[in-house]
């Protein structure tokens, strides 16, 4: 069965607007999106200290098979993330090694499966930014079908090409694209609040009182 591809346009963001999504964590993204647009929390770094900051690029994929995936890889923009929907089933991976070859000579922004991977122990080595919900050894097939460029659900989240992709230890948050300069420009106060927060508590102001939470009876 072949698969699809949406004929999709999406803003590219410049490098500096990318800049400044690098100084927000995914966390203070998702408080300014009244704690929502979290992926659940399988979707977890190979590595520890993995950084993901960039637009999306979709793919759905059947139970079991990478064609749609490879696909994306072939034609996906520096930078770019790509975004699996595997319907999140755990036993058979839909990305492996030499995927991840192809992403990093194609210098694309790493990836994010909600599915099954394989070959870590060789991402970790080239240092291929990546985020899933499992590992395992049993490899896929291709050619069942797929869609790419369409509107997707990574665990729990929906996610359009061009959505930003924000995720480290913590976890994954998709920022809608529409909202960008909204969330951005709310992250960053957020962020400012933050420090004038740190500053009170090493000034030795209790928590409850900054927050004016209520007191014990």
């Amino acid at each position: 069965m072949a698969f699809q591809q949406h004929d999709t346009q999406f803003r590219v963001l410049s490098d500096e607007e990318l800049d400044a999504w690098r100084a927000i964590p995914p966390a203070v993204a998702s408080d300014c999106m009244n704690r929502t647009q979290v992926m659940n929390a399988a979707i977890k770094p190979i590595r520890d200290g993995q950084i993901l900051c960039g637009q999306a690029r979709t793919v759905t994929t059947m139970v079991g098979d990478c064609g749609p995936i490879c696909a994306l890889i072939s034609n996906a923009r520096p930078g770019e993330i790509v975004m699996v929907d595997a319907g999140g089933v755990e036993d058979t991976a839909v990305w492996g090694g030499v995927m991840a070859e192809e992403a990093i000579h194609r210098k694309l922004g790493g990836a994010v499966v909600d599915g099954a991977i394989r070959d870590v122990a060789d991402m970790r080595k080239a240092g291929f930014t990546m985020f899933c919900r499992s590992v395992v050894p049993r490899g896929p097939h291709h050619g069942f079908g797929g869609i790419i460029d369409g509107t997707v659900s990574v665990a729990g989240v929906p996610v359009r090409s061009g959505d930003i992709v924000l995720g480290n230890d913590d976890g994954v948050v998709v920022v809608p694209l529409e909202q960008a300069a909204t969330v951005l420009a709310a992250a960053q106060a957020h962020l400012l609040k933050e420090e004038g927060w740190i500053r009170d508590i090493r000034a030795g102001v209790p928590i409850p009182k900054m927050f004016e939470m209520p007191s014990a009876k």
